[in-house]
């Protein structure tokens, strides 16, 4: 059974590929992963990518190239990545079904892992035989 990590939008796709143009020189995407921090716990962190790890899952949407970190794959199963412009803030932003809560400021999250039975069970998309 293969599994699709997370989905990209349009917009973050259009952001990522900006991105990498950019930076130029060796720049292949960016890399998502999970790190400890905020008053919530967690955090996503997103760093760009010049020589991709083995060990990373590759998501690949419009010409846009994420990786993500293997210790983040199972809290971002079933997570959509966006790209979003507002008055105040631009910034990527992850839908994701595993968060349990966020802190009052929106930098750091609690997330727990996803429950692979119940994805399957569900036939949800991001849950694809492979």
């Amino acid at each position: 059974m293969a599994f699709a990590v997370m989905t990209i939008t349009d917009a973050a796709a259009d952001r990522v590929r900006a991105i990498v143009d950019n930076a130029g020189g060796d720049a292949k995407g960016i890399r998502v992963g999970i790190k400890k921090g905020g008053c919530a716990g967690m955090e996503y962190s997103v760093d760009l990518v010049t020589e991709p790890n083995a060990k990373d899952d590759l998501v690949e949407h419009a010409g846009a190239r994420v990786w993500v970190a293997p210790e983040a794959v199972l809290y971002l199963l079933g997570t959509e990545m966006d790209f979003e412009v507002t008055t105040l803030r631009s910034g990527f932003t992850f839908h994701n079904p595993n968060q349990t809560s966020a802190c009052g400021c929106g930098e750091s999250v609690e997330l727990k892992p996803a429950d692979l039975a119940a994805l399957a069970a569900t036939g949800n998309p991001t849950v694809r035989a492979g």
